[in-house]
């Protein structure tokens, strides 16, 4: 056996070397984001898929979790519905959906033919948990809403509900409900460990009552759980539990964990080996976000997989130690990114198979822990988007692996239109046969071709000596004509929205609701410089846009948290929207700038509104009218604040502006800019990195005493048509680039992807009057500001990038911006719902009324995307079906 592995490690070191020699140069796609054919597949983050084996379709899910039964005669999954999916293995049939019981259903010592299944429509499966009983006849789920659901399995295979076994609540600061995660079952049947991810336990039930016996402290955020000689192994997404004197930052609902005194990010991992005999707890460090975990098959060792250090630890179960840490990647100095976050053994316990989400691959590593040294990665193989559990097939030698994210086969149609939405999810399973050396390697070359390494190679090249200043300069320490660069952050828009009737773009004017009268500095923009209509969010919402906007990243707890976000949602802009846990651990573009003694000044990006009434014994909340008269100094009745979300930004971000809160007009956040801008001019200098987050465009729907949606984005229009005059017209302009995109899309439908958005490059040395048709997304404005800064990558997603040379010339134009009017008054407001007359529209205004716009992306997308289509379209025409979600993104609203 080890004279195969020692042939099949040097056929794939091979195939790395061969691919590193390649050519080192930037990428350049002309090509849209989408299926190519049914085995290519271009996603927004500057990869490309080729899943090796079958692929199984799931349109809707978000699959996040796998399990075959102990006789291989099912596969099951599920993920962002509230279903379990019943697979035939070995054809990839899909042989059932089984609905999950409701919470009401406990149990009872009946037979399952008695039993009455009631659906709960509202559970879904949680960040982790899925397994089959040993002997095969029952599955449980971890339900994040606080329960265990349960299912039998009979002698001919047919999967039914049963019951649910309720938790003891958490009982955090602003949650009760548990939310469980990782499960394991004894070899006996008799007992089920349960992960409580909020209250940082492992709980002991009883099977089949689901009784607590026992309660385990463990670590921060626990995530999965495996037992070994008489011991529960379980590891721990944030790591220990903080003690005193310990730096800390928020982790969602209240909660605290440990964190790098610099950048306020998670920074502990661990895994917490509890002897289930005599109850003692005894904790190892791991690597950060200590994820999956598998033992092996002698029961000696557990090995973790390290999703934020691109790591596995092995731990030996008898010394309760960690004897070793090894690399899923091709080396260890390779770019933050592979995200390892799921693990299994073969039979032999001489292979492992992991998870390497960020890659959307399998890799096959040699498991040696008695000689050092061998435990090393074989090759990779390629799978489906973001891989997150895996299972191996002992008897069939195949390997079954969830991939969680997807790209839909097909667009949605409505009569003759067609198009998509980025709330339709389409996660896969790849069910692939375990390749031998000879395949193994190729596959590997078609990975890191995936993955573009020739551009990731190419940023780590040295600049070259006496290069003549460039825009954008060719490799990145080299110099370039611009000094400032500003990064305009926007909220929720698709291209077709907006642009979709500019005949010189890839648009669809059946599709624009915001056209020209509505947004005219912005159709201005884009013709006066340059007009992106190929260019993609690297993120479907606020939780993950704005990681991607400033990290470049979107980690393996983000990639998880789609399961109702029941920690938090991270798009950092309140209380509870702030979590160290999401952040990628290669930090934030802030981060890398200060890193590199850049200045930096931060407009409301990571900031916490405070908005308030100036006397302190008024009640309730300012509204925007209120807002609008305090802005147009008419009255001085609310106070204008923020607070950062995260310690690290607070010397560079002025607490005076206000980021997200719809109340407050854009107009508002302009003149601070406008302000500020004018004492920079006067002082004669401008920070090197200016970040902007200019929110309005989301609109209010047509709630009661709120702008009209039309009102909105002419609001936001003019506020970012003002920035750009303002920038224009400053002395700093003649060495300026200012680069401007949606957090997301997902408030709106485009013809061509959900993914396809609104962007904006206006410099002296942007083209002018020019469409721009490569292929750009959230990252690639990353790396244009790291190229013009002297940055280098964060992660191996802003080095895959292509920066926006297409976009640039090297003869200035000063030429600046005049910014234009609005067209609709900034304070036309939605009326009563008992004013239209309207039967649908008046639903739609009772509708909006309900619905939280005080937070971030509370609003179901689907709602609110059809309130704003009939808002703008009236009610006679018809909303295209196709851009319906499968299902919403409903928050835990506790």
């Amino acid at each position: 056996m080890k004279s195969l592995v020692k042939s099949l490690i040097l056929i794939s070191v091979l195939a790395f070397c061969l691919t590193s020699l390649q050519s080192q140069e930037i990428e350049v796609t002309l090509g849209r984001v989408g299926r190519l054919r049914e085995d290519v597949i271009e996603t927004p983050v500057n990869q490309r898929l080729t899943p090796y084996g079958r692929q199984v379709e799931l349109p809707g899910m978000r699959p996040q979790v796998i399990a075959l039964s102990p006789d291989r005669r099912l596969l099951v999954t599920s993920g962002k519905t509230n279903e379990l999916i019943v697979i035939n293995p070995t054809t990839g049939e899909i042989r059932a959906t089984v609905s999950l019981p409701d919470d009401q259903q406990t149990f009872e010592p009946i037979a399952p033919s008695e039993n009455i299944l009631k659906p709960d429509t509202k559970a879904q499966v949680s960040y982790t948990g899925l397994v089959f009983s040993p002997d095969g006849k029952r599955i449980y789920l971890s339900n994040v809403n606080g329960s265990i659901k349960v299912f039998s399995v009979d002698d001919a295979g047919t999967v039914l509900g049963l019951y649910s076994i309720p938790l003891p609540d958490a009982n955090a600061p602003r949650r009760k409900p548990e939310i469980p995660s990782g499960l394991a079952i004894s070899d006996d049947c008799s007992k089920l460990y349960v992960c409580g991810n909020l209250s940082n336990q492992l709980l002991e039930l009883e099977l089949p009552s689901g009784k607590v016996l026992r309660s385990f402290a463990v670590g921060m955020a626990p995530y999965d759980v495996v037992l070994a000689n008489g011991k529960a192994l379980v590891s721990n997404w944030a790591g220990r539990r903080p003690d005193v004197g310990d730096v800390t930052g928020p982790a969602g609902r209240g909660t605290t964990v440990r964190v790098d005194p610099v950048r306020y990010i998670a920074n502990d991992g661990s895994v917490s080996i509890i002897d289930l005999e005599s109850g003692g707890t005894t904790e190892v460090i791991t690597g950060l976000h200590a994820s999956g975990l598998a033992r092996s098959p002698n029961q000696r060792h557990v090995v973790c997989a390290n999703a934020g250090s691109d790591t596995l630890s092995i731990i030996d179960v008898a010394k309760d130690e960690v004897i070793e840490t090894i690399w899923p990647k091709s080396k260890p100095s390779d770019l933050f990114g592979a995200s390892p976050n799921a693990i299994a053994f073969d039979k032999s316990g001489e292979r492992l198979f992991v998870a390497n989400g960020s890659q959307n691959a399998i890799a096959i590593m040699s498991f040696d822990p008695e000689d050092k040294g061998e435990s090393i990665l074989q090759g990779l193989i390629p799978v489906g988007w973001f891989p997150g559990a895996l299972v191996v097939n002992d008897q069939s030698q195949e390997v079954y692996v969830a991939n969680i994210k997807g790209i839909p086969t097909q667009p949605k149609k409505d009569g003759d239109r067609e198009g998509f939405n980025s709330h339709h999810y389409h996660g896969t399973l790849s069910l692939f046969p375990i390749p031998d050396a000879d395949l193994l390697a190729m596959l590997s070359e078609k990975v890191v071709k995936n993955m573009r390494h020739g551009s990731i190679v190419a940023t780590a090249l040295p600049p070259r000596p006496d290069q003549p200043a460039r825009a954008i300069p060719e490799r990145i320490g080299e110099p370039s004509k611009i000094q400032h660069v500003v990064y305009i952050l926007k909220e929720n828009r698709t291209y077709d929205q907006v642009f979709g009737s500019l005949p010189q773009g890839a648009g669809d004017p059946n599709l624009c609701i915001f056209g020209n009268e509505i947004t005219p500095n912005q159709h201005r923009l884009v013709e006066e410089f340059v007009l992106l209509d190929n260019t993609y969010c690297s993120g479907i919402l606020s939780a993950d846009g704005h990681q991607w906007s400033t990290t470049a990243f979107s980690t393996d707890y983000m990639e998880k948290s789609f399961a109702g976000f029941p920690r938090s949602y991270p798009d950092g802009m309140g209380d509870d929207e702030s979590d160290a846990i999401a952040y990628s651990p290669a930090g934030f573009l802030w981060d890398n700038a200060l890193l590199h003694d850049k200045s930096i000044r931060n407009y409301g990006e990571f900031m916490g509104p405070k908005v308030r009434w100036k006397d302190p014994a008024r009640k309730g909340e300012p509204g925007f009218l209120d807002c609008y008269r305090t802005w147009k100094k008419e009255s001085d009745e609310v106070v204008f604040e923020s607070a950062p979300s995260i310690e690290s930004i607070r010397s560079f971000s002025p607490t005076e502006y206000v980021g997200w809160s719809m109340s407050v007009p854009d107009q508002y956040r302009a003149d601070f800019i406008l302000g500020e801008l004018a004492k920079f001019n006067v002082k004669g200098d401008f920070p090197q990195l200016t970040i902007i987050c200019l929110p309005n465009d989301h609109t209010s729907g047509t709630a009661p005493n709120c702008p009209t949606p039309a009102a909105c984005m002419a609001d936001n229009d003019l506020a970012f048509g003002r920035i750009v005059e303002g920038l224009t017209h400053s002395k700093f302009w003649p060495k300026m680039a200012i680069f401007a995109i949606e957090d997301d899309p997902q408030a709106g439908w485009d013809h061509i992807s959900g993914y396809r958005t609104t962007a904006y490059c206006v410099s002296p040395y942007a083209k002018r009057n020019a469409t721009i048709s490569t292929q750009y997304n959230t990252t690639s404005i990353l790396r244009t500001i790291e190229q013009i800064l002297g940055l280098p990558p964060m992660n191996q997603f802003d080095a895959s990038a292509t920066p926006m040379f297409d976009c640039f010339q090297e003869t200035a134009n000063l030429a600046p911006f005049d910014v234009l009017p609005n067209n609709i008054p900034l304070d036309e407001m939605n009326p009563d719902p008992k004013e239209i007359r309207d039967e649908l529209l008046q639903s739609h205004a009772n509708t909006s009324a309900t619905l939280n716009f005080r937070e971030i992306d509370r609003a179901p997308e689907d709602t609110l995307n059809r309130i704003l289509w009939h808002a703008m379209k009236g009610s006679q025409q018809p909303y295209p079906e196709w851009a319906i979600s499968v299902t919403d993104d409903d928050d835990d609203d506790e």
